[in-house]
């Protein structure tokens, strides 16, 4: 298979939404017919995001194969059926890691390194992997035309063209026309600008994706064409909309697929978009509505939640119900003030996280949602602050926590397991204390077994299921029979039964949780089945609706 290239870039400012606008394109080539695939390159020095504060960077992705990577690669997954892995996601730390140690093992003959070519190459090299992958791959570049740090993958792309020809590469630069309102009018100027600067590098646009507050006008076009040079069908409205999986349809109304396919010289079937349609106008007219009280500790940034807030809008739009998350704070919103906030809710989830801000919180959150009867979703440490507080205030267990906040706990229903079975490498993993984070972390995807006649398995329909993980910390065995006996059903377990994946409480209408992260299998128009539970079990608690008790 031959694979064509596009590659996105993007100018101005950033947060101009390039990772939506890029996988907005694959939905598009995939209704036509396409088989697509995705890589994302970012300029930072880190290895991966995975060791990166949510508040600067967003929520870490998980893939499958176990990488942490950027959130764009989950834009790529939930608007189409590609699945995405370790060399999809490359950042300037992995490029210089493996120059210097190429470097080091003598790879390059004593010869001098140097950005152009050593590291040009490398980056040439990572995307040239995905050579015979999928009919196209869509490349985006993080950061900012002008950014000092991404210079080395703008030039790597622009070499791009000179070794695969142009009918195999194609550039769509997205940029900003502002609506000024004391002017009532759009601004050109910052887009002219930012493709000057991206000429200036040698990469002349094909396509300008303008990215505004109101449609950028046909009278508007030719005078972006004119002053960048680029054809005036080529520009491309890129409105802003309420919903980003309308991004693609507006995008088809502009004829940007059509205009892809031409300038790759390739001829498709007309776009299938039946499903993206019904999914769009479902989402416009919910019948009913929820209020779901998030309780963690990154309410104020909602991209470090990008997956979980996505996942409830896809459950939503399946049970015809708008879902509005109140985002509570749970190391400033505590006593009264917590109570007062959840009394309003119609479910209650904890995310996932790391570190000992918010806890208090969170576990004050989950005694509410279980001595109120409200349905309760715990995500990870959600799970796992659902075992200390069922352990501390049914089983008798008073001293009971996590050994990750609290070492010397006398009842460490959370602990980190010394060792485990990874299925992937047929292996024994070792772990403890003094090894590296990532090392210590259980990641990517593992099967789980659900035990019949339990609120999961009903959710889920089938008796094993795969789902990605991202954490250190397991339920510890010592514990299953003390805390079975104070309610606890462990609903999930690892096909050796030797991890607990997920737990349910008897005698309460819907309290799950599970270990993994359900967000990230999560797609409009495959809605996550433990999202869409939640929610229908949360729209009954709305209604007053008896639901049977486990």
């Amino acid at each position: 298979m031959k694979t064509k290239f596009i590659f996105i870039t993007g100018g101005v400012l950033s947060s101009l939404g390039k990772g939506v606008a890029a996988a907005a394109i694959g939905a598009l080539l995939e209704a036509r017919g396409l088989k697509v695939t995705f890589q994302k390159l970012d300029p930072y020095i880190n290895v991966d995001p995975g060791t990166m504060n949510p508040f600067q960077h967003g929520e870490v992705y998980v893939t499958e194969d176990g990488a942490e990577t950027d959130l764009d690669l989950g834009h790529y997954e939930r608007f189409t059926s590609v699945k995405l892995g370790k060399r999809h996601n490359y950042t300037s730390g992995r490029i210089y890691h493996s120059v210097i140690s190429r470097e080091r093992r003598g790879d390059y003959l004593g010869g001098t390194v140097q950005v152009i070519p050593h590291v040009t190459d490398e980056i040439k090299q990572a995307i040239l992997q995905l050579e015979g992958e999928a009919d196209i791959a869509i490349v985006e570049i993080g950061g900012t035309v002008g950014d000092i740090e991404g210079q080395p993958f703008l030039e790597a792309i622009r070499q791009m063209r000179g070794n695969l020809g142009k009918d195999n590469t194609l550039y769509i630069h997205v940029t900003y026309v502002p609506f000024i309102k004391t002017a009532g009018e759009l601004k050109t100027k910052p887009t002219q600008r930012s493709v000057k600067e991206l000429r200036s590098i040698g990469i002349q646009p094909d396509i300008l994706l303008c990215r505004s507050e109101t449609p950028v006008s046909d009278d508007i076009k030719p005078k972006i064409a004119m002053f960048c040079d680029v054809a005036a069908e080529n520009i491309i409205s890129a409105v802003d909309v309420a919903c980003i999986y309308d991004v693609a349809m507006n995008f088809h109304k502009e004829g940007l697929d059509e205009r892809i396919v031409e300038g790759l010289r390739m001829w498709t079937r007309t776009p299938v978009l039946a499903k993206w349609q019904d999914f769009s106008a479902r989402a416009k007219q919910p019948q009913h509505s929820v209020t779901i009280a998030m309780v963690g500790k990154y309410t104020n940034f909602s991209e470090a939640y990008k997956s979980l807030n996505e996942a409830l809008f896809h459950a939503g739009v399946a049970n015809n119900t708008s879902v509005h998350v109140d985002f509570v704070n749970a190391e400033e919103v505590r006593g009264d003030e917590l109570a007062s906030r959840l009394s309003r809710a119609d479910g209650i989830l904890i995310p996932g996280g790391f570190g000992q801000r918010g806890i208090a919180g969170k576990i004050e959150a989950t005694t509410y949602a279980r001595t109120h009867n409200i349905p309760f979703l715990g995500i990870c440490l959600g799970m796992q602050l659902a075992v200390v507080e069922v352990a501390r205030n049914i089983a008798g267990l008073p001293l009971a926590d996590s050994a990750e906040f609290a070492p010397s706990t006398p009842d460490p229903v959370i602990y980190l397991m010394k060792e485990w079975y990874d299925y992937r490498s047929d292996s024994i993993q070792k772990r403890t204390e003094d090894s590296d984070m990532g090392g210590t972390m259980r990641l990517g995807a593992y099967p789980c077994k659900l035990v019949s006649g339990t609120k999961t398995h009903s959710a889920y329909g089938q008796d094993e299921i795969l789902e990605r993980h991202r954490h250190r910390y397991e339920f510890n065995n010592d514990y299953r029979e003390r805390l079975s006996a104070a309610g606890v059903i462990f609903s999930g377990l690892s096909p050796d039964g030797s991890l607990v994946e997920m737990i349910e409480l008897k005698n309460h209408p819907w309290f799950v949780g599970c270990q993994f992260h359900p967000e990230f299998n999560s797609r409009p128009l495959v809605p996550h089945p433990l999202f869409v539970a939640f929610i229908q079990a949360s729209l009954a608690n709305r209604m007053k609706i008896p639901t049977q008790k486990a």
